[in-house]
């Protein structure tokens, strides 16, 4: 696929990894923006933040009106790429904070973190997830879920920041969290399609504690090199 070999990071020294439960977005950028520049200056090393938020709508830098809540909820305007979308209890939420190796290459850390997603969806049976072209996050086709025909469907979003060469922002993975406040949105500005959770996908129960040490795993490994981004691209939606 084209994409660099070996470890992504600029460092070697092993990557830092906190869990911080249930966190308010906000207070956890402030955060992130501080740690980040600790990282960029060489007093911290790479950590990776895991954790779930309370019910946020957050709006990237490429945000339209169009697609801001209709339920009168506020939204929190961020400096990250795509669009709006939600956060809240049920999603699994990741942010790496890595300083990476020159030449930066963004696409291939995109790419390995959506690797990471994929692995973790794959580790609980959800099989057929994978990349749409022009599409970021993963994505699963249109199918019969339930007896219900449902279209293509995201199920886990992307939205990233690189400054001073030290990533920000990140990932967040559906596990059994509420669909409900998708619909007052266009999640990620994409009224053609659906958002998907591990739990109604499998029909059982997956908690943010039973996903988290796979994409805790899944995520070092991307970073460091040990797992491989392959194709998994899914027919054009």
């Amino acid at each position: 696929m084209g994409f660099q070999e070996g470890s992504i990071r600029r460092n070697s020294d092993p990557i830092q990894v906190e869990w911080l439960g249930q966190v308010d977005y906000a207070d956890t950028w402030q955060r992130q923006a501080q740690m980040a520049a600790e990282i960029a200056d060489g007093t911290r090393p790479d950590t990776v933040l895991l954790l779930e938020h309370p019910p946020t709508y957050t709006a990237g830098k490429r945000t339209e009106d169009s697609d801001r809540p209709t339920n009168g909820l506020p939204v929190v305007d961020v400096d990250r790429g795509g669009r709006i979308t939600w956060h809240g209890p049920g999603q699994l939420v990741a942010y790496p904070l890595i300083k990476l190796a020159d030449p930066v290459d963004v696409v291939d850390y995109v790419r390995r973190m959506e690797e990471a997603l994929i692995a973790t969806c794959r580790d609980f049976g959800v099989n057929n997830v994978g990349r749409v072209e022009g599409r970021s996050g993963v994505w699963l086709p249109a199918g019969v879920v339930d007896g219900q025909l449902l279209p293509a469907r995201k199920i886990a979003a992307i939205g990233i920041r690189v400054t001073r060469g030290v990533t920000m922002h990140g990932v967040s993975l559906n596990c059994d969290n509420t669909l409900e406040y998708y619909d007052h949105i266009v999640p990620c500005g994409l009224s053609d399609a659906g958002v998907a959770t591990l739990s109604r996908e499998l029909g059982r129960d997956i908690r943010v504690s039973d996903a988290e040490p796979h994409l805790r795993q899944h995520i070092i490994d991307a970073l460091n090199g040990d797992l491989h981004v392959e194709k998994h691209e899914l027919p054009e939606q």
